[in-house]
């Protein structure tokens, strides 16, 4: 099965070295770019890419406004969309996954992690760039109200659920959580499906935003 993106991104070089990265791989095809935001928004909708890449900073409409109409609450039939940038800053971080998207990959993180977070979000999947998810995940856990001994109410989740939740905190892939629990791949994936549904999440990167911000985690996710 080939994998479809638009591209978004205001610097023609850009664009095309993007383009290059991924039509290296056999099972991803680029089929469409734009220069601006509005742009990105028209052909996203008119073309329906399984993932659209898409810069922050961008004429016409930023890449959180573009976020926000292709992917976020809003959004009829909601895309999937990866946020792509050279700035690691916390305000397009937070805007970036709470206007929807799956994925936050810094331009410098190199091809692989690029190529990765495309087909995880094409799988349902989502990926922070690692350098960026330990950051998130601690302020998430600093800015946290701390509940009162007895005061937090127990979470609609099975302990398995709970166990999986966790490990999503942690960075962990489906595969791993396999792994360290002993359970199947599509085992995995059934817990995490249920988990979304229960606590009306859209992915894990809000499971994981949940989990933290609830302080059923770790203090140290590593």
């Amino acid at each position: 099965m080939t994998i479809t993106v638009l591209i978004a991104d205001d610097q023609a070089m850009i664009r095309r070295g993007l383009r290059l990265i991924l039509e290296d791989q056999p099972d991803i095809t680029v089929v469409g770019e734009a220069a601006d935001g509005a742009d990105a928004i028209a052909l996203a909708r008119r073309l329906r890419p399984d993932v659209c890449l898409v810069d922050i900073r961008m004429p016409a409409l930023d890449g959180i406004e573009v976020t926000r109409a292709l992917a976020g609450p809003e959004a009829v039939d909601p895309l999937r969309v990866i946020v792509v940038t050279t700035f690691d800053l916390d305000e397009y971080v937070y805007g970036a996954l709470r206007g929807g998207a799956v994925g936050f990959v810094l331009k410098d993180a190199g091809p692989a992690l690029l190529i990765e977070a495309v087909r995880a979000a094409h799988n349902g999947e989502a990926l922070v760039s690692p350098s960026i998810t330990l950051r998130l995940l601690r302020h998430l856990n600093d800015d946290a109200p701390r509940p009162r001994s007895g005061s937090r109410q127990p979470p609609p989740l099975t302990g398995r659920e709970m166990e999986v939740v966790r490990a999503v905190a942690r960075g962990r892939t489906n595969q791993e959580i396999g792994s360290e629990l002993f359970i199947s791949l599509s085992t995995v994936k059934g817990h995490v499906s249920g988990i979304q549904a229960k606590l009306g999440l859209r992915n894990r990167v809000e499971v994981a935003a949940w989990a933290w911000e609830n302080r059923f985690v770790d203090t140290d996710p590593a």
